[in-house]
């Protein structure tokens, strides 16, 4: 899974920018509000994605940091939001101020965001108050489970139920994991983590 590209930008778009790397020039729908952030045309810079990958397509998101992209994959959890639909909304309010409306429960606000009716915002102000903002504060959970905490994140899982469901694998998995090596425990401790989070 990829987790940044790092290359020339050789364009810059209203909601994508083309980034030029080894070869390969990448096109990646980018939040209106990210593309300032990025460096100007011909200048290199890193751009943070997440694939998309379906039957019949394939596509590539970029933001400006990974505050953004956890933002993004927030999002997608929301009933009635796709990646479209939650690169629009990130491009009609920035960051803190989309914070500050999940907190303060500000509907007008969210509805004023282009492509945001009321129904889609209530049902955000439900999922994700708290949520954006305790992820500023606290961006990185202290554990031995770091690396593998983090890809699951990446998958879409929340952090702090990524780092319990790793710690009761390893408690289950105690006796299995004895004379492993770290990468055939990283392995296990994975797979089951997964299971785990599936059923939560």
């Amino acid at each position: 899974m990829f987790n940044s590209l790092k290359g020339i930008i050789t364009e810059k778009l209203s909601d994508s920018v083309y980034l030029l790397t080894g070869g390969v020039e990448w096109e990646i729908s980018v939040p209106s509000t990210d593309i300032d952030r990025l460096p100007t045309r011909g200048e290199e810079g890193r751009v943070y994605t997440w694939l998309l990958h379906r039957e019949d397509q394939m596509k590539l998101f970029g933001f400006a940091d990974e505050e953004r992209r956890a933002t993004f994959l927030e999002l997608l959890k929301v009933e009635g939001i796709g990646p479209k639909g939650a690169l629009k909304i990130m491009g009609g309010i920035g960051q803190e101020e989309l914070e500050r409306a999940l907190e303060t429960e500000n509907l007008s606000r969210l509805e004023a965001v282009p492509g945001l009716g009321k129904k889609t915002a209530q049902k955000m102000i439900l999922a994700l108050k708290g949520k954006l903002a305790s992820a500023r504060a606290a961006p990185e959970i202290a554990s031995p489970y770091g690396e593998l905490a983090n890809a699951l994140v990446e998958m879409g899982y929340d952090k702090k139920q990524a780092v319990d469901a790793l710690a009761k694998a390893d408690a289950d998995l105690a006796s299995s994991l004895t004379g492993k090596d770290k990468a055939e425990k990283e392995k296990l401790l994975f797979k089951q983590a997964i299971v785990y989070l599936s059923g939560m």
